[in-house]
């Protein structure tokens, strides 16, 4: 997936809540078809002021992140791996599972991001098969949008990479309702004040 930063951010730099335009709301939607097949989905994102969603979520600079109570090292989520483009594709991928998978207590963008080109390298890495390490080398470098959705914490995370910078942001995060309400809820960064000069 690719993804287009202009308008992502406002003129002061500062997040604007809507993202439904964007490759990764698009993944996010496509993660909750897989793996919460009818559910309620969101509509668009609701701005949240700096104060953050609610634990487990936090908010920095960068966009959403979570603190989790406990970290663990070789869970294994359900993944989805999606390709966009023929020239120069970009990746995306979808991972269902525990937050914890990360392998950090704090999953923020650049965790997530880090986590999502591991998992797609040794997705696509084929064992006994030396040709397919520089396409999955590759196909890791051009992951560019990330969702990881934990059912049972009843939270998501989203992620995304800007391919000219380099730089990764959290942009949405999701609240997964209970089983029998099955709704999704999600959540944008809401921009900062801006400055208001006026003329004389």
């Amino acid at each position: 997936m690719d993804t287009d930063t202009r308008g992502a951010r406002g003129t002061a730099g500062s997040f604007v809540p809507d993202v439904t335009g964007r490759p990764v709301w698009r993944l996010l939607l496509r993660g909750l078809g897989v793996y919460l097949p009818g559910w309620t989905l969101p509509r668009g994102a609701q701005p949240v002021p700096g104060g953050g969603a609610g634990p487990p979520a936090f908010l920095t600079p960068s966009g959403f992140g979570l603190h989790l109570r406990d970290r663990a090292r070789g869970l294994e989520p359900d993944r989805e791996i999606y390709v966009r483009g023929r020239a120069d594709p970009s990746f995306g991928i979808v991972l269902a599972g525990p937050a914890q998978a990360v392998g950090t207590r704090v999953v923020d963008a650049a965790a997530l991001v880090r986590f999502a080109r591991r998992i797609t390298f040794e997705e696509l890495t084929v064992e006994g098969d030396p040709a397919s390490v520089p396409y999955a080398a590759r196909a890791a470098r051009s992951v560019r949008n990330v969702v990881l959705l934990d059912r049972a914490a009843g939270v998501g995370l989203c992620a995304e990479a800007d391919p000219g910078t380099g730089t990764v942001t959290s942009p949405v995060f999701v609240r997964l309702g209970p089983p029998h309400e099955r709704t999704v809820r999600a959540y944008a960064p809401d921009p900062a004040p801006q400055a208001v000069r006026s003329q004389n």
